[in-house]
């Protein structure tokens, strides 16, 4: 049987080196969370969100999936919304996607990857909504630029939700934010959907529609 035991020896080494550092730091962080950023990412294992933003355990409440999608029907995503939104009480849900994403290759590729298929169909939806903007791509250009559109799409999703329109109404200061990631770099990208009242997501999605 493989052994994993070279993962608790760098938890070893990382605990103290944690330590050493700041001897209070676990003491501190064990008597609760209290972050101002709520994160709904890939899955994909290269896009560790607290590394790649530079922040510590306890900054930063995750939500991942396959392409970072954000539907009405997942009570998974949902109940993470609700509870950092309404409980902890974060300032920004930030969706990030990024580059290269498997998920939305596998979206258009047109071949059958079985069950996961039903999850990519929200993916195929944001191809054909967009359709007439992708086809003069190149293929590598049309995934870049879903990866792009299908975060603004999640967006708009995430702004949908009673659970943010309700922190609105009651004056809670929240505002959900468009990233991508690019692993070529490492570099963060701000997509420029940054909508932090209802009168925004409205100005959002009339933009959208006379396009």
């Amino acid at each position: 049987m493989n052994s994993l035991n070279h993962i608790f020896e760098n938890n070893s080494n990382w605990a103290q080196i944690i330590s050493e550092e700041d001897p209070d730091f676990f003491k501190e962080l064990s008597k609760g969370q209290a972050p101002e950023i709520l994160w709904i990412g890939c899955s994909d294992s290269r896009v560790p969100p607290n590394q790649i933003m530079g922040l510590s355990p306890g900054d930063v409440f995750v939500h991942r999936n396959i392409a970072n999608v954000v539907v009405h029907t997942d009570l998974n995503s949902l109940s993470v919304i609700q509870y950092a939104v309404e409980v902890l009480k974060v300032k920004h849900v930030i969706v990030c996607g990024h580059y290269g994403c498997g998920g939305i290759k596998a979206a258009i590729d047109d071949q059958n990857h079985g069950l996961i298929d039903n999850w990519l169909r929200h993916i195929k939806d944001v191809s054909r909504f967009n359709a007439d903007s992708l086809k003069a791509l190149s293929e590598e250009e049309q995934i870049s630029k879903l990866c792009e559109l299908n975060v603004i799409e999640q967006v708009k999703n995430v702004c949908g939700t009673t659970i943010i329109h309700d922190a609105w109404k009651q004056g809670q200061a929240l505002t959900v934010h468009g990233w991508i990631y690019a692993l070529s770099n490492g570099m963060l990208k701000n997509l420029d959907v940054s909508i932090s009242s209802p009168g925004e997501f409205e100005s959002l999605m009339a933009s959208e529609n006379e396009q």
